[in-house]
């Protein structure tokens, strides 16, 4: 019988913020969220002027995407990854949570197939495995991934852990794949944002040569705007990889009418061809993280990872719901480990994406 994803679906995990956000507000200069990675930046000009040009575009956008936006995904693929793809190589998506959550959904898997997601892991890679019924395992190790295996997902910079992947491991994780016959695919949205040695420079990328000795066979890397060029609101992502496995997606996309409006992908494509406005960005978050980083290391957290990406992932070796709230006595709103799988119940996420005021506040709060 087929499942009622109406009537299972869970309560979506936020809500249980709620009593922490009311303590927080209750601080008399109010409070200070950084629980989301929502980008609060401005939308670069150039995009916006994209969006505006080509507003009066009334035909349906393609689900394969423009060839102006599939030359500029391959081009920044080239540029800033340093993998050489063709244009049949790579496709747009609305936003990356819906191709994550629907992927096993498209592949037909089922009770009889087991998805792997990373130890600690974003937590919609569960989502498409909770809804075809696969069996779920968490791990970092390859050598553990179990036969029967059909989906993996790797997060490099990791959400919420800011933890690369180098070559050494991409290889031995799609080695692995290779045995298992299974689907490989790098969620890689935070990659433009490096901050320590050696990735500040450059985070692999799971198509590299080097990982993958030029066979991209089940070999997937996604990408997202929404960080890089605060773009969230225009739900652009990227997957690119396998060129046969990208264009049966491509078809399988149509059917579903998965396809960007003709003025998000314009103004998808000004971005991906601008390096400028990324390293602006980029600069803006590095120095709220110069600011909060030290502050959140005094106030007692933890922080061994976190060495890319958005976030602060930190612990004071207490239950994280207790961090949570010795938090919210402050006025300030983390994310629970909780939400990102047992392994992380002891810790807490810190936001990068709110204002610099907002950033300076809690960054005193946290230095008292």
């Amino acid at each position: 019988m087929p499942r009622n994803l109406v009537a299972q679906t869970p309560t979506y995990p936020w809500e249980q913020l709620k009593p922490i956000r009311e303590r927080a507000a209750q601080h008399p200069d109010g409070p200070v969220d950084l629980s989301i990675g929502s980008p609060v930046d401005p939308v670069p000009d150039l995009v916006q002027r994209a969006l505006a040009e080509h507003a009066d575009t009334p035909g349906y956008g393609t689900a394969a995407g423009s060839p102006a936006l599939r030359e500029a995904i391959a081009g920044w693929y080239g540029r800033r990854r340093g993998v050489e793809l063709d244009t049949d190589a790579v496709m747009p998506t609305i936003g990356s949570k819906e191709f994550i959550a629907q992927l096993a959904l498209w592949l037909g898997l089922g009770p009889d197939d087991v998805v792997v997601q990373p130890v600690v892991h974003y937590p919609t890679y569960a989502v498409g495995a909770d809804a075809t019924g696969a069996r779920l395992v968490s791990s970092d190790d390859p050598d553990e991934w179990p036969a029967g295996t059909r989906l993996i997902w790797l997060n490099s910079p990791g959400n919420p852990d800011g933890r690369v992947n180098d070559v050494q491991l991409l290889r031995r994780a799609v080695g692995r794949a290779r045995e298992l016959d299974a689907i490989i695919v790098q969620d890689e949205c935070y990659a433009e944002l490096g901050w320590e040695a050696p990735w500040d420079a450059h985070v692999p990328c799971i198509l590299e040569d080097a990982v993958t000795d030029g066979d991209l066979h089940n070999v997937l890397s996604m990408y997202s705007l929404s960080k890089q060029s605060n773009m969230a609101g225009y739900r652009t992502g990227i997957v690119a990889g396998d060129p046969k496995l990208v264009q049966s997606l491509v078809n399988l996309r149509k059917q579903f009418g998965l396809s960007l409006p003709r003025p998000i992908q314009a103004a998808m494509t000004a971005a991906l061809d601008d390096d400028e406005h990324v390293q602006a960005q980029k600069t803006v978050y590095r120095r709220r993280r110069e600011l909060l980083l030290p502050a959140a290391r005094t106030w007692g957290l933890q922080i061994s990872d976190s060495t890319a990406g958005l976030y602060l992932w930190g612990t004071r070796g207490e239950d994280g719901w207790d961090t949570m709230r010795a938090l919210a006595e402050l006025g300030v709103i983390g994310g629970p480990g909780h939400f990102y799988g047992s392994a992380g119940e002891r810790y807490v996420r810190l936001a990068l994406t709110a204002t610099d005021a907002a950033i300076e506040t809690a960054a005193a709060r946290l230095s008292l």
